[in-house]
């Protein structure tokens, strides 16, 4: 019922519309209860006193009240699907703007497709509800009750036996929603595990063809359809036992009616006026208790699929901003680090005491091995995560006491591995710059050496770039990275990686536009090509999490520590063929 009440406030803006469909369903029953009561009275007035022309009169209140009915019916089922719709709007909504609050911790932990189930699957299960179990159910009880109140009237002893086996059927209906919320729970849950099996094999189709397992995902896929098939036809088995046994126990009552009223009947102490109205009154209830059936699933799913929905909407996000934070402008790009130490999780710090200082316009070089705390450095200045100990600031402010849309406006960053949108190239460049006119795009593309392959193409910016640039080489996915960043003109710049995928001709030419670029910002370049960054105004070189060595290239080499071990042993032949061909 909690997580009812919690879902309803996405419904309690449209109270309103809400109010009038209740007033259609109450009409829309109203007029149901007319039919037997005029069938009833026209049998007695026929049989007591031959008078035919009743039959006209009801005949006609028949047939109006079927057709406010069926209007007021209208009313209620449209208006209702009207709120769901609207609600399931807001709730969507609301779950995606949730998940881009969520910090880069959270992501790390959950899969894409659990994510893709609770805003698609969850969210229309809760749609469903709202357009049907949220006015079902008290339209089921209010009929109930007008209708045992009409038959007390009428006879009580013979209500009593009409409603002798309602409570059971209550009972039946209870005890089944407690056995299918986890089930319906764990069917939720396992259509996420399907959708992240199903995402990961498509997004990762290159890697399945070019190590020919495409038989081994068929099986892992079919494995888990397999288990999902199996949960839903345990829920299915459990609707299937319900809803007959819920219309056995309603049909128990119609047989003690004829028997028992049958009997009045014959010794004039009931009419068979009366008796009709009985079992067509009797009748009407079958309808909601064959809903009660579907009521009582959708009841159970939608507590289900609201209980995984309500769990993104109440995580709070790791980094929070504070009251009252500070508004940056256009920063002047001083970056210190003092102290600092951070940890993916309590039992592996990934930094420990890092401390450098950075003046605004300059160039600093990350370098070390495969985990050593070069990109966790580049995350934590945009706060991408906060860290464990100690503060990083920017221009003399922690970062901790900005908002984080003015921090992050200020530090472009080109990603190791880079993320196309599904849009044109022109799209992609202004991604961070939705505002920025098309001379602008065009510089940014020059400066990345990427306007003459662009300008080259049928539909140039305008040509559209598949799912996740597929439909680009590595290096060019790496250039539109890159004049994306610049689009920005961010203060603060970082490059992790960001040569990684080009060739050496494009890396020349990358390398000189960076050069004039890079004036006038603190720029952080993340790379293990040496020849880079030797003009870098300080190099810091990191070993499992550490800063072991600092200075630029000549102090290092001179200090003929890990700097220059590496230098040696890895690079030299490289820089020498770089020499060779300058």
């Amino acid at each position: 019922m909690k997580v009812l009440l919690r879902l309803g406030i996405f419904a309690r803006k449209y109270w309103g519309l809400l109010a009038l469909a209740f007033l259609c369903l109450l009409a829309s029953t109203a007029f149901s209860l007319i039919v037997p009561r005029m069938l009833g009275r026209g049998i007695d007035v026929v049989l007591s006193s031959g008078d035919r022309s009743f039959l006209v009169v009801a005949a006609a209140v028949v047939i109006g009240a079927a057709v406010l009915r069926g209007l007021t019916g209208y009313g209620n089922t449209y208006l209702a699907q009207l709120v769901s719709q609207k609600t399931s709007y807001d709730l969507r909504n609301a779950l995606f703007e949730r998940l881009q609050r969520l910090s880069f911790a959270y992501h790390d932990k959950v899969q894409t497709g659990q994510l893709m189930s609770r805003a698609t699957v969850d969210v229309e299960a809760v749609r469903i509800f709202f357009g049907m179990g949220l006015l079902g159910i008290p339209q089921t009880v209010i009929l109930f009750i007008v209708i045992a109140t009409i038959l007390v009237m009428m006879d009580w002893k013979l209500a009593l036996l009409s409603l002798l086996f309602m409570p059971a059927i209550a009972w039946r209906a209870i005890k089944v929603s407690q056995r299918l919320v986890p089930i319906w729970l764990k069917v939720q849950q396992l259509m996420g595990a399907l959708g992240t099996t199903l995402q990961e094999s498509l997004t990762g189709v290159r890697v399945v063809k070019a190590f020919a397992n495409e038989q081994g995902e068929s099986r892992k896929f079919s494995t888990d359809a397999r288990v999902l098939y199996d949960t839903d036809i345990d829920a299915t088995r459990q609707m299937a036992v319900n809803m007959p046994m819920m219309l056995f126990l309603l049909s128990l009552p119609v047989s003690l009616i004829l028997w028992y009223g049958g009997r009045q009947v014959i010794t004039q102490q009931l009419t068979l006026g009366d008796l009709t109205q009985f079992i067509l009154y009797l009748g009407m209830l079958a309808s909601p208790v064959r809903r009660l059936g579907f009521l009582v699933m959708n009841l159970s799913r939608t507590v289900s699929a609201g209980q995984r929905i309500l769990e993104i909407l109440d995580t709070e996000t790791q980094v929070k901003e504070k009251p009252g934070a500070v508004e940056f402008g256009k920063v002047k790009g001083q970056v210190t680090f003092d102290n600092v130490s951070f940890g993916y999780d309590v039992m592996s710090p990934t930094l420990k005491n890092v401390t450098f200082d950075v003046q605004p316009g300059k160039l600093v070089a990350l370098l070390g091995g495969s985990g050593s705390g070069k990109s966790t450095i580049a995350n934590l200045i945009p706060r991408f995560y906060d860290v464990s100990a100690g503060r990083i600031m920017v221009d003399g402010v922690d970062v901790r006491d900005v908002t984080l849309n003015s921090l992050r406006r200020n530090v472009g960053i080109v990603q190791q591995d880079i993320f196309l949108f599904s849009a044109t190239i022109r799209e992609n460049i202004a991604y961070g710059a939705l505002n920025a006119s098309m001379e602008d795009i065009i510089a940014a593309s020059k400066a990345a050496h990427l306007h003459d392959f662009i300008a080259g193409l049928p539909e140039g910016y305008d040509t559209w770039v598949g799912e996740r640039g597929v439909t680009l080489s590595g290096g060019e996915k790496q250039r539109l990275a890159i004049a994306r960043t610049l689009l920005v003109n961010p203060r603060i710049l970082i490059l992790d990686d960001s040569m990684s995928s080009v060739d050496a001709q494009t890396e020349r030419l990358i390398r000189e536009a960076l050069a004039k670029l890079i004036k006038g910002r603190t720029t952080f370049i993340i790379t293990h090509r040496l020849p880079i960054i030797r003009n870098a105004d300080l190099i810091l070189m990191l070993k499992n999490g550490e800063i072991v060595e600092k200075g630029k290239h000549n102090e290092l080499m001179a200090k003929r520590g890990l700097y220059h071990q590496i230098y040696q042993t890895q690079l030299a032949a490289s820089e020498g063929k770089e020499l060779a061909e300058e």
